[in-house]
């Protein structure tokens, strides 16, 4: 199947527009060698032709900085492993953005490759009053130039149609650098041909344009062919012109006299909306307090709204519970469904309203343009603890999950920046710690409204947020590599109407990941950790035959949870807290889901009316130690929430930390030192507490 490459900056809407060609016809693996995905689809054509449609990394220049970037390029030169060359290259420009994102198009346009220019979010540059000549850039680009809108769907068709056999004529350049840098660029292509190098104009000209590229090792380019250009280029620097700049200017130059004749803005003086409303979420002072006012709400939001959803959840999973128990006869395959797969799944997927709640802000936040003004205002803070403002956006994506969010450091374009914030994504509370938020929240301030709680809520993000920035701030030193920070350069999107159906995609995706993970990882947990308090079973005519505590005290659990019960106890902790604790190393939610099974009630012992958590937090709040002394005073419930935000239990995440710093140490290392340090400061908490109280 011939391949099409989409390619395009950041916030183009390149990812919209792929899924517009593509609609479910997607799949997702790793280029050969490299952790950066690879996300392709199948198109169809008007025309009955079917291609894969490979998306690549938005990057913003084909000189890169970052792994994403690498990739993109080496694909469109045909250098990357296990990617073929694309027939086709569609490009996808913001139009209301359209001489920052020209340079970029001009440097694919040098590969010689056929190229489609996606004219993307026309309606937005026609409100801010730029008139674009189709036909007039179309012309002067030497490409075929398609106007559409990716989000509603406008102009998919046409880009399909674009896409013909015969593919669009080879595109070539249409800029021309200094005389001695041209002659430069004609010796180098002659003597590529003459190597026998396929494509040796965009050979040329990137080995030129780029001293990177001729200078370091790269896969899929010969040392001769490098050393062939370090040579020419030698010459033209020696005469004092350096073949990159004079590229970089005559690439410049014809963007803005394409612009000049081809986009014209009206009232172009006078100040757009988006400019407007950055006045007031950019101002120094305003736009701190709005950020905290829309973070405030999206945690009340989390408690007070999700309540709603969770009873329907809660309900629905009685209501199985209460079906099976009716279907099957007493004994452990009822326990097992009921007491174990059911009690302890359930115990999790409860928490799924309010993880989507915080993802669907999250999505809010990214397709309105706000993200990136969140970003700028974090820039001024993180640069004072060593980290640049890139950090930003995968440091927020952690907050979701901290997989994505160490991926999505493959954009940083500096080695130390990008494993500082590595090393410190994991403090950010993830969603998996949400179950377990709620649970011991609910418990601590029982009775107190949301209000209340979402301020708690927004205290442990918060706590764990300053944490990261004091350790990177300490790591920075330490840490090899530039001591120089990156200047922070990102394009602030003007802003937009949401994209609910982006949103919804995601969240469906996401719920259907939560679930997946519900019904494998954690259901295998669960069934585990129910086959540990069932077994061995007390002898008949033995008190723990008569008392069922005594006889999860006997199990395998109980004995497991004694033989730790020393580590924990000084945080306040019990040999139930304990073994849920290392059962959550696996999966943080798997915590509630242990707590479940460990203290798994009859039903009479309860009210009609009462749920899920009020039953499993009636029952911590009854358990004692043995000489009567509750287990769970609130003391110890704060020492547990202070203990998940800092712990790293999410072996998963280790696993990703390996294979994107491609070292066991800091995998390790970093599972470790924040296994401690959460040890340390619950330790603290329940010790100083105890003296004070």
């Amino acid at each position: 199947m011939e391949t099409i490459a989409l390619v395009g900056n950041p916030n183009s809407g390149k990812t919209t527009l792929f899924n517009a060609l593509t609609g479910a016809n997607q799949k997702t693996g790793n280029y050969a060698g490299v952790t950066v995905s690879r996300v392709s689809g199948v198109l169809r054509t008007p025309h009955g032709n079917q291609y894969e449609l490979l998306d690549l990394p938005g990057c913003y220049s084909l000189s890169p900085n970052s792994p994403d970037e690498r990739i993109t390029r080496d694909v469109l030169l045909g250098n990357q492993e296990g990617a073929e060359c694309p027939e086709v290259v569609v490009c996808v420009v913001d139009a209301s953005n359209l001489e920052r994102h020209l340079y970029f198009v001009f440097q694919v346009i040098d590969l010689g490759l056929p190229v489609v220019l996606a004219l993307n979010k026309v309606d937005l540059a026609e409100k801010q009053g730029i008139r674009i000549n189709i036909e007039l850039l179309s012309e002067e680009l030497g490409v075929p130039v398609v106007p559409c809108q990716a989000n509603k769907g406008k102009g998919v068709i046409d880009i399909k149609h674009a896409i013909r056999h015969p593919f669009p004529h080879q595109s070539s350049r249409t800029w021309s650098a200094d005389k001695a840098v041209e002659k430069a660029i004609i010796k180098l292509i002659e003597q590529l041909k003459s190597d026998g190098v396929s494509a040796p104009e965009a050979q040329a000209i990137h080995l030129l344009a780029d001293s990177a590229y001729r200078t370091e090792s790269q896969p899929g380019v010969d040392g001769g062919m490098q050393k062939q250009a370090i040579d020419i280029a030698d010459t033209l620097i020696r005469s004092g012109l350096a073949p990159e700049e004079s590229i970089s200017k005559a690439r410049t130059r014809k963007v803005q006299e394409i612009c000049q004749v081809a986009a014209r803005r009206q009232d172009a003086g006078t100040l757009t909306l988006s400019d407007r409303i950055d006045q007031f979420l950019l101002h120094p002072f305003f736009g701190w307090v709005i950020f905290v006012v829309l973070m405030l709400m999206v945690f009340w939001t989390i408690f007070r709204v999700a309540e709603y959803p969770m009873g329907w959840v809660d309900s629905g999973v009685g209501a199985l519970s209460d079906w099976v128990s009716g279907m099957m006869s007493e004994g452990d395959v009822r326990s097992l469904v009921v007491d174990g797969i059911i009690a302890g799944v359930g115990s999790v997927v409860i928490f799924l309203p309010q993880i989507l709640m915080l993802l669907f802000f999250i999505g809010l936040m990214e397709t309105t343009g706000y993200m990136s003004r969140a970003a700028f205002l974090m820039d001024n803070i993180m640069s004072k603890v060593g980290l640049s403002g890139k950090a930003f956006l995968p440091l927020l994506s952690s907050y979701a999950c901290a997989i994505p969010g160490i991926m999505a450091t493959r954009t940083m374009d500096s080695a130390k920046q990008r494993l500082l914030t590595i090393m410190i994504a994991p403090w950010m509370s993830c969603t998996a710690r949400l179950p377990v938020y709620a649970l011991l929240i609910g418990m601590l301030l029982a009775g107190q409204g949301a209000l209340v709680q979402a301020l708690v809520l927004a205290g442990l993000y918060l706590l764990g947020t300053v944490t990261a920035f004091i350790a990177a701030w300490l790591l920075a030193p330490r840490v090899k590599g530039s001591e120089e920070v990156a200047h922070f350069m990102m394009e602030l999107p003007a802003y937009a109407v949401p994209d609910l159906k982006y949103i919804v995609r995601h969240l469906l995706e996401r719920a259907w990941s939560f679930l997946y993970k519900a019904g494998t990882v954690i259901l295998g947990i669960c069934i585990l950790l129910w086959a540990l308090q069932t077994y061995p079973k007390p002898k008949e005519g033995t008190p723990a035959a008569e008392d069922a505590s005594l006889a999860l005290e006997q199990s395998y659990m109980g004995q497991i949870g004694h033989a730790i019960e020393p580590v924990v106890k000084p945080l306040g902790y019990d040999w139930r807290t304990g073994t849920a604790l290392v059962a959550a190393f696996a999966a943080r939610e798997v915590f509630n889901s242990s707590l479940a099974i460990s203290y798994s009630v009859d039903e009479e012992e309860f009210e009609e009316d009462d749920d899920f958590l009020a039953q499993l937090r009636a029952q911590m709040a009854a358990a004692t130690w043995p000489d009567g002394r509750p287990v769970y005073t609130p003391l110890t419930t704060l020492s547990l929430l202070v203990f998940f935000v800092y712990a790293l239990q999410c072996l998963p995440t280790t696993a990703v930390v390996r294979r994107e710093t491609g070292s066991w140490k800091w995998a390790l290392g970093q599972l470790g030192a924040m296994s401690v340090f959460a040890w340390l400061a619950a330790f603290l908490v329940f010790q100083i507490g105890s003296l004070l109280l």
